[in-house]
């Protein structure tokens, strides 16, 4: 029996890099972890997700996890009222940081606003756009190509997904589901192996059925799997900033269970020879809103 766990940490805004970010490479240098940073690389629209109060769910998500405190009134007038900074491009420094203390970045997106909310109605050449962008900034601030990526939201599409294989990417992280697969579309298997984020965010459990900080290392203690990847998704604004107390728990729990922590790369070595095709559909899932892409069959 053995318990594999993976971090996959989401940089969606200026503030998540920034201050976020050091938070949590000292947490994980506290346990001796490895993680996965999703790095969005250009500007910063967060006040542009305003426009989402239409969808089913939103509004109440905002309250329950508190977003103006969460993440910053300057970040939710982003794009808006303030100029939009740029995200992974500004800080390079910080990037490596991350790859010295033998963590791994890659791709969170261009603009991560844009894609989330307007990827449905992007053409093909808006998404193709958009993700040479980002790789185009990725191979400036750090040398070298992105390994891989992780699609901001969940959002994916037939488009994206096949635009995403011409990019020679080990794996990417776009879905969510329960174990990595092959994504079939039309018949035609895929060739980037995604490894789905298996777990809930602790923004979609917050406030729910009276769920607070101090209950969430239980519950995903609770919801671990032996002998699968459990892929838990992490924000640098929340995780980072204003939730670190249940991770600290969590990470000193789970090590004391004896989990092995794996980089993303290191999971996708391993499953890339035995994992199977599957599609991909779009689905709500509870505490989010709208649609996001998931894996068929989870529950």
């Amino acid at each position: 029996m053995s318990l594999r766990i993976g971090l996959k940490v989401d940089v969606c805004n200026r503030r998540s890099l920034e201050e976020g970010v050091p938070c949590l490479l000292r947490i994980f240098g506290e346990f001796g972890v490895q993680a996965s940073f999703f790095v969005a690389f250009g500007p910063d629209n967060s006040g542009k997700a305003v426009r989402r109060v239409f969808r089913r769910g939103f509004l109440k998500k905002m309250i329950r996890t508190r977003a103006p405190r969460t993440y910053g009134l300057k970040t939710l007038l982003y794009g808006t009222l303030l100029p939009a900074p740029m995200v992974g491009e500004a800080l390079p420094q910080l990037l490596n940081q991350i790859k010295d203390a033998r963590h791994e970045v890659g791709l969170h997106g261009w603009d991560h606003v844009g894609w989330h909310d307007g990827l449905a109605r992007m053409t093909h050449n808006d998404v193709s756009e958009s993700v040479s962008r980002a790789c185009r900034l990725f191979e400036q601030s750090l040398g070298g190509p992105p390994r891989f990526s992780g699609a901001p939201g969940w959002q994916a599409t037939p488009t994206s997904l096949r635009i995403q294989d011409e990019y020679g990417f080990a794996f990417a992280s776009d879905c969510r589901g329960k174990k990595p697969f092959y994504p079939c579309i039309a018949g035609v298997v895929l060739k980037t192996l995604q490894i789905p984020t298996t777990l809930p965010t602790s923004d979609e459990l917050l406030g729910v059925g009276g769920m607070n900080e101090q209950a969430l290392a239980d519950y995903y203690l609770r919801s671990l799997r032996q002998n699968c990847v459990n892929l838990l998704g992490l924000h640098a604004e929340i995780e980072g900033l204003r939730y670190a107390g249940w991770l600290r728990t969590f990470l000193a729990a789970s090590l004391q269970r004896g989990a092995k922590f794996s980089l993303l790369s290191e999971i996708a070595q391993q499953e890339s020879t035995v994992a199977g095709p599957d599609e991909v559909l779009r689905r709500e899932i509870p505490g989010r809103a709208g649609t996001v892409a998931c894996q068929r069959g989870i529950p």
